[in-house]
């Protein structure tokens, strides 16, 4: 609030600032002009409507005759010159007498050679001066645009206030009328009143509500920022509506009329850049309750791109709008300028629809394991250009997208099951029914392991090799990670151990045996299995699955 007051301070400052009217004369013209009616040049004629408009000569019937009245009212004429007069004013736009031709022959080269000449061709389009016969006038066309205009610049109703205004008085104070003074303070008090009420609405009532809702955090952190641009925005909309009424000296209005021209796109354009952030807040909260990762990712990079295209839009509008600049150069421009940048920059391009490839086909996310080449490792990050991967000796690599769309990606992150095999070699001297019972004690662990698959697994002696008998181990775990692949994996093998040395399988290693006759005093190393039968194996067989997996059957 404070710095409010200030603002207005130095902005009643700044309106004390004399100017000099409406009319801009750099040959004191305004001084030497003849009252009779000169409309040989459009020099002249100028001179002749706002000198006959002025304060100190007022008369509108003789500025009326610098009007084309072709086919309008006499009444008419009276009201509508003061209505011109009042348009250039509320528009800001300053007529200087050393830009208007002083010749009688003069014509417009953008007009295609017609004898016209416009005051401002962008805030005005419709005003001109054209030449009939030897006499230079505000066109027929011009007359009739005058109510229409008039209207434009001030709308609802603010008109009436141009007639009620100057009553309350015309002494100058300061190079201004009292009645600009008092309806300078007034509208003052209008914007404090206005900034007041907002806020209220805003804090007592906006958040009440959303508190009641239960999302009273992100109102204040979201939706607060946007009220409060918004109600500078109604503020500014305010002032431009109604300063225009009090006719401010046009060497100071002229600049106003800019500065809130500007200040009403670039205000808007604040708006929508924190409704991004509101945007991107609900999506947010739409990707807590997926289970994927990459739609965590792409919210920043859907925020980031969504406030990118409101600064575009909105400096074209400030450009358009604000400063009355053509756009339609300046896209062209852009459009032969983007087709040299697209050249120059393909690689970058590529990533760039590599990277929208990956976010629409997901082929992996952030988390995921990934094979694709050289590379190997964790997706950190998936970004506009380039997504990061963390490899597994704890380096970081960029990947371009463009590379990554093209190439083969092996997604270990989306499997459902991951896959163990290995090959259990056990001793040559093992019997077949030893054999067949260490395989079902096998399927058996696999069995009550509570994380690998139970409809396929394949467990068989299944080769003999050069120093072993083979049985072959494959089966799959239901986990998501690494680390609980490998926790599996040393629980089947501490069980596979204990297996074979209850069973009294011995697992073979590569050796080279040397046959001798046995000596009499020494005992063989190799177990003698000669008293074993297969009720012997199956009871040892029971006796494991009861102590080690708890199963009595």
């Amino acid at each position: 609030m404070q710095k409010l007051k200030i603002l207005s301070l130095l902005f009643f400052i700044f309106l004390t600032i004399p100017s000099f009217g409406q009319l801009v004369s750099d040959d004191n013209e305004l001084e030497e002009i003849d009252y009779q009616v000169n409309l040989s040049t459009p020099y002249h004629t100028t001179l002749t409507y706002f000198f006959n408009l002025e304060d100190t000569n007022f008369n509108p019937e003789r500025a009326a005759e610098a009007l084309n009245w072709k086919g309008r009212p006499e009444a008419d004429k009276a009201d509508l010159s003061i209505k011109l007069k009042q348009v250039f004013e509320g528009r800001g736009i300053a007529v200087r007498t050393s830009e208007i031709p002083n010749e009688p022959d003069y014509v417009d080269t953008l007009a295609g050679g017609e004898p016209v000449y416009y005051f401002d061709r962008q805030k005005l389009p419709g005003i001109f001066l054209s030449k009939r016969g030897d006499e230079w006038k505000f066109s027929s066309f011009s007359v009739g645009e005058i109510s229409r205009l008039h209207q434009e610049t001030y709308p609802y109703g603010t008109a009436k206030l141009l007639n009620l205004l100057p009553k309350i008085g015309n002494d100058k104070y300061f190079g201004l009328y009292l009645w600009q003074i008092i309806g300078l303070g007034i509208l003052i008090l209008l914007v404090f009143i206005t900034h007041w009420l907002f806020t209220w609405l805003v804090d007592r009532g906006l958040l009440y509500l959303i508190s009641k809702l239960g999302y009273g955090s992100m109102g204040e952190q979201y939706l607060l920022p946007v009220a409060k641009v918004t109600s500078i925005y109604f503020i500014v909309l305010l002032l431009s509506l109604f300063i225009r009424v009090l006719q401010l000296p046009i060497e100071i209005w002229s600049w106003l009329v800019v500065i809130f021209m500007v200040l009403k796109p670039l205000m808007i354009t604040i708006i929508f850049y924190k409704i991004v952030d509101v945007v991107a807040a609900y999506f947010v909260n739409l990707a807590t309750k997926t289970e994927s990762t990459l739609d965590d990712q792409l919210v920043p990079l859907l925020r980031k791109t969504l406030k990118a295209f409101v600064i575009v839009i909105g400096t074209l509008f400030i450009l358009r709008d604000g400063l009355n600049l053509d756009i339609i150069p300046f896209l062209t421009g852009l459009s032969i300028g983007g087709v040299a940048i697209a050249l120059a920059a393909q690689d970058t391009i590529k990533n760039f629809f590599g990277s929208i490839m990956i976010f629409v086909d997901r082929p992996f996310q952030v988390g995921d394991w990934i094979t694709s080449g050289e590379v190997d490792g964790t997706v950190e990050e998936v970004g506009f250009r380039s997504t990061r991967v963390r490899t597994f000796r704890n380096s970081v690599m960029y990947i371009p997208n463009g590379k990554i769309a093209d190439a083969t990606v092996d997604n270990h992150g989306l499997r459902q099951y991951r896959r163990f095999y290995t090959t259990l070699t056990i001793t040559y001297d093992t019997p077949p029914e030893l054999v067949d019972q260490f395989v079902k004690g096998l399927r058996e662990i696999v069995q009550a392991h509570p994380l690998t698959r139970k409809d396929l697994f394949h467990i068989y002696f299944n080769n003999l090799s050069s120093y072993s008998l083979d049985v072959m181990f494959y089966v799959f775990f239901e986990v998501p990670t690494w680390g609980m692949e490998l926790q599996c994996r040393h629980e089947l093998l501490i069980q596979i151990m204990k297996l074979a040395e209850t069973l009294g399988v011995r697992f073979a290693f590569p050796t080279q045996t040397l046959h001798m006759e046995t000596f009499p005093e020494k005992k063989e190393l190799s177990p003698d299995f000669s008293q074993e039968s297969t009720a012997t194996y199956q009871k040892k067989l029971m006796d494991f699955m009861k102590n080690e997996l708890g199963k009595t059957n």
